[in-house]
């Protein structure tokens, strides 16, 4: 019989779902899909959680089409929602988190999905379900948290599954311990996460809803002054700020577009005031990445360039000619959420210990 770990990674406007056969501590992809969401369908829906069962009855669909009759699905894995600080690793999930997830999480995302539609599959199938590494992976050093303001402290926010799973690839090549590892990465897609990691560890990152770069729709760190000015101004209301800020800033925000394929045609095709805010965006990436690599003393395995720019060769290079002398630039194009959802939980399988929900940072239970 094949053994099978599910995997189900929601979206704003997609479920990606995969089977992955289990040998031993290897794994191999028997099946994927992308379930794509048109948006007159996502619009019939009051809320996210409001989605659940429709997005459900497509990934049982999958799961009906794409499980051979000689396989069981021994785990289910999830990617994590918006939660509270939390480890790195798996959490099992239980009734409470895919309450927390649906009912009261701390933003509102599709992502917030993943928990409960692996827990529903994993309970018609009689085997534990988790969800990896979450956004809200918190491993920030102590000095990481100072922000200038008593009242807003810096926070994690980072995309941890992607960024682990790469430097753990990264890991491989160089044959060391992921736990010894000492890089920088620039995890690049529709949003940035930029991050520092130590001994494996993510100790610091740009937090792509505060102080980031600027990405194709996303508006990173903004002048503070004029944003609070702006806030009370009277001329916007608060949707019509964060829309400016998430969503249609950014690359949307200049040029009205968040394919960046577009900005580089238009770049190569003359165009000034794209190749000014291209430029600008890749000013403000290889800045980030130079600022942490100073929180590991410059002392680098490389520098990893992960997510949906990196496919752009173009990119790439004026990443690499900026910041090369820093370190090596490995490049890991695209998102590696699957594989890393179920290698993950496949070492779970074979021994790696797991936390269970409510899980505890800095000794600080999330559900006080």
């Amino acid at each position: 019989m094949m053994e099978v770990i599910f995997t189900v990674n929601p979206g704003a406007t997609s479920t990606k779902c995969a089977l992955y056969q289990l040998q031993g501590n290897e794994i191999n992809c028997v099946a994927e899909r992308t379930i794509n969401h048109p948006d007159e369908v996502i619009v019939r829906f009051n809320s996210i959680s409001d989605q659940i069962d429709y997005r459900e009855e497509l990934v049982r669909k999958f799961i009906d089409e794409s499980l051979i009759q000689q396989a069981e699905i021994i785990a289910c894995a999830a990617r994590g929602g918006m939660l509270t600080p939390v480890p790195s690793g798996a959490i099992k999930v239980n009734e409470v988190l895919v309450d927390y997830c649906l009912n009261d999480p701390v933003y509102y995302h599709a992502s917030n999905l993943g928990a409960p539609l692996a827990y529903r599959v994993a309970n018609t199938y009689g085997v534990e379900a988790f969800i990896v590494d979450p956004v809200a992976v918190d491993e920030f050093t102590d000095v990481a948290r100072i922000s200038g303001c008593k009242d807003f402290p810096r926070f994690s926010f980072v995309h941890a599954l992607n960024i682990r799973a790469t430097v753990r690839k990264l890991a491989e090549k160089l044959g060391k311990d992921f736990k010894d590892m000492k890089c920088v990465a620039a995890h690049l897609g529709g949003g940035f996460s930029i991050a520092a990691i130590n001994q494996g560890k993510i100790v610091d990152n740009d937090n792509r809803m505060g102080g980031a770069p600027f990405t194709p729709e996303r508006a990173g760190g903004v002048p503070p002054i004029p944003l609070v000015e702006a806030c009370f101004s009277g001329d916007y209301s608060k949707e019509e700020l964060m829309k400016k800020l998430y969503g249609e800033g950014g690359v949307y925000g200049y040029l009205k577009t968040k394919d960046i394929r577009e900005v580089v045609k238009r770049v190569e095709d003359g165009e000034e005031y794209a190749t000014l805010i291209y430029d600008a965006m890749v000013y403000q990436i290889c800045k980030e990445i130079a600022a942490m690599a100073s929180v590991v003393n410059f002392e680098l395995d490389g520098i990893v360039v992960t997510g949906g720019l990196a496919h752009s060769d173009k990119t790439v290079a004026k990443i690499e000619a900026k910041v090369g002398k820093l370190g090596k630039v490995y490049v890991y194009p695209g998102s590696n959420e699957s594989v890393a959802l179920a290698t993950t939980t496949a070492r779970v399988i074979n021994g790696e210990e797991y936390k269970e929900w409510p899980v505890k940072v800095n000794d600080q239970s999330i559900m006080d």
